[in-house]
Parts: C-alpha cells; structure tokens; sequence
C-alpha cells in the first residue's frame, strides 16, 4: 500500500471516528411500542429533534415545562384516602359520581345528606375529597408527560420519576391499586360502585399503556421487574374488564361509555399481546358503535342531549380517534368506514369545524363552551386524510400550555371535567 493510500485510510477512519463523537446520543433507538401513539412516527419525531429541527422547540418547551411542574410532586397511592372504599379494602380504587348531590342537609344520623339527587354536567365537589379520583388523574398524566419528557430530551430525572410514579400506584405491595374498578363512582347510600365509573380509566388509561411502552425503550431506573409487574398488573386489570358483570355492562352502553370501554380493551389487548382481540374490538365497533352513534350529518345526538354538548361530542371523539389510532396497528382503518346512511368519523369532526375554528357558534346546549376541547380530534381527522379538517388546522384555538400534537399526536380531552 502506497503512502497516499495509508493516509488515505487514516483519514476515513479518523473521520468515522470523529463523526461518532459528535452524533447525537441516543440510548434508545427501538421505535417504542405504545399502543395508541404511533412509534415510528415518534422515533421519527425524535431525530427532527436530535438534529435542530426548528418548528419542535415550541412544543419541546412546553412539554417540558409541563414534566417539570411533575418532579416536586407525588407519588400518589390510593391507601392514603381517609376511608377505604366500601369493601374495607384500602388498596381498592374508590371514586364518587360526580354529578349527584345530597338532597338533605347532612346530620348525625344522616352523615351524607342522603338520599342522592342527579344534576347532570354539574359537578359536585364532593368528589374530589376522599376518594381516589384527583391523584388516579394525577398519576396518570404525570406518567404520560414525564416519559414523553425523558423520551424527547433523555433527561434522566424525567424517567425516574415516572417510574416512582407508576411503581407506587401500581406496583409497591404496601401502596399498590388492585387491578379492578369494583368501587368506582360510587353513590352514597346507594351504590358501592357502578359500571360507568370504568370511564375514570377508560377516558385516560391508555396513556399511561403509552407512558410504560415509552420508559421500556430503556429508561433510566425503569428495570426488567418493573416492565414484569406493569404487564401482570395489566393482564389481570384486562381480565377484570372482560369478565366481571361492571365489564360486560360498561360494554353494552351505547354512548361515550361504550367507546371508551371499546378503546380500553383493545388497548389493553394490543399491549398485552392478545392482537386478535384488539383487532376485533376496533372491527366490530364500525356497526356497534359508529353506525348507531352517529348521525348522516355527523352529529352524535346521545351526546347532544347533555348539558355539556360541545364536551360531550367531543370527549366521544377522542375515544374514536384514539381507537382509530390503535386500529392502524393491527390492520383496521376505521378512518374509512362509512356506515349505512353515510356515517364516518370524518363527518363527526366536520360537524365541529365551524364551532372549532370560531367560524360559528355551537348550536347546542353547553354549560361552559372552550373552544380548544376540539384541537385535538381536528388534527387527528386532518392526519387521517380529511382535507377539510387540515385546512381548519391554522384556525385551531390551542390549549393551555400549548399544542402538543407534534410530540404526542394522540388526541386527549383538553376540556377535562374530571377536577
């Protein structure tokens, strides 16, 4: 070999060496296998980042400073409530109905003011002392931003604290939840839990489902035991769903309770590896659910008949578009239904665009119109291929704290009523 071709030789590999110094650091390169997120799409979301793309920093900033609002607090356990839920089991998930109220003044002899009177969309404030429902929430989203965090910038500190998180509300033997949701929505006096309070996990469980498959890339502090028990813990909580009398009773609702008790099984399934049931969950919600929910014109009229309308409506769409979303993983479009009369979840979304945009007011009943609740469904509809939603994206009113879509493009409920 000639001098030149020596030289040549240490040149490259002094350059191929000096590239990889100076490579971002990537301690996670499998595309996470979250259920309703896409993970290539995130992956891919992730190197845009890692090399300076300008159009993320807003949303990284507001991530950001949503995680970090997360570090100095929690963790949260459902044995700390004051009483145990009506079983006497501590470690029971308890929460209260949130529209019934006492009809009585409270007294000695009757402590809760029974007997208990429903005032829909009014929530009674009850329900956020005593029971479990704020800090399930809590740790829900805390585990959602924190791991989305730690995944977008590697900051360790992130991932380590969705992992106190999640191992204290579900893992830790001395603090940990049962996987059931017997006490759920409880009203005093006359029920010890219902079968619509599995909507408390339904509406936001499966971002958490998201959160652990994110933290599994090889999270800091996020060990082998940690991956064993949240697949145990999730199996048995599927069972539960499947089986139990709550279960088969939330899957017979026909409203948002059905579609969200459809998007967390199926996301459940699919973490859980039983495919064949999550695909089959998104397939036979086409007839079950969008083709009786649905109106011709897009409408949803069960929702319209509540005193949150616009809440409603939109709420049953983020239950939609997030099964779509799951749908996509295990080859269903649900996106490219039509049901007998013409309905689609394109037109569900087109029928909020006027109200969403600002374009015209919302014409139905609604005790505290914001705007922002439909960002999230409309850039869902836009991603899936509906020109009219893509051109109402600019219009859009984001949400406090900002538009998140470009790091988690999964459509949340930015309106919550749950406290």
């Amino acid at each position: 070999m000639s001098a030149r071709s020596r030289l040549c030789v240490l040149l490259t590999a002094l350059a191929a060496f000096t590239t990889g110094l100076c490579a971002p650091a990537t301690a996670h390169t499998a595309a996470p296998h979250t259920a309703v997120l896409d993970g290539a799409r995130l992956q891919h979301t992730k190197t845009r980042l890692e090399h300076g793309d300008p159009r993320l920093r807003p949303a990284v900033r507001a991530l950001t400073v949503r995680a970090d609002k997360w570090l100095d607090q929690g963790p949260w356990t459902v044995v700390d409530k004051p009483r145990p839920a009506p079983g006497g089991d501590v470690h029971d998930y308890l929460s209260q109905a949130p529209y019934w109220w006492p009809s009585r003044t409270p007294t000695t002899d009757n402590p809760w003011g029974c007997p208990y009177v429903q005032r829909d969309g009014e929530r009674n404030p009850e329900v956020d002392s005593g029971t479990d429902r704020q800090d399930v929430e809590k740790t829900f989203d805390s585990a959602y931003d924190l791991s989305l965090a730690w995944y977008y910038t590697g900051e360790k500190r992130y991932a380590r604290k969705a992992g106190q998180v999640l191992r204290t509300w579900f893992l830790d033997p001395a603090t940990r939840m049962n996987p059931d949701l017997d006490h759920a929505q409880f009203i005093p006096c006359k029920y010890d839990g219902r079968a619509i309070g599995i909507i408390d996990f339904s509406q936001s469980y499966t971002s958490v489902v998201d959160a652990i498959a994110l933290l599994d890339t090889g999270a800091p502090g996020w060990s082998a035991k940690d991956r064993a028990g949240m697949a145990r813990w999730n199996t048995d909580f599927l069972g539960w769903l499947k089986d139990s009398d709550f279960g088969r009773q939330e899957a017979a609702a026909t409203n948002n309770h059905g579609t969200f008790y459809d998007l967390l099984l199926a996301g459940l399934a699919y973490a859980t590896g039983d495919k064949a049931l999550a695909r089959r969950t998104v397939l036979d919600a086409r007839s079950r659910r969008i083709a009786p929910q649905i109106a011709a014109d897009g409408s949803q009229p069960q929702e319209l008949t509540r005193t949150r309308s616009w809440h409603y409506s939109t709420f049953d769409l983020v239950a939609y578009t997030r099964l779509a979303a799951i749908g996509r993983h295990v080859g269903v479009d649900l996106w490219a239904y039509r049901g007998p009369d013409g309905q689609s979840l394109f037109k569900a979304v087109d029928y909020l665009l006027p109200a969403a945009t600002g374009a015209a007011a919302w014409p139905h009943p609604e005790l505290e119109f914001l705007r922002y609740a439909a960002t999230d469904v409309v850039h869902a509809a836009a991603d899936a291929g509906d020109a009219r939603a893509r051109r109402a994206v600019p219009a859009l009113e984001a949400p406090p704290g900002g538009d998140l879509w470009a790091l988690r493009p999964a459509a949340e409920q930015l309106d919550s009523i749950a406290g």
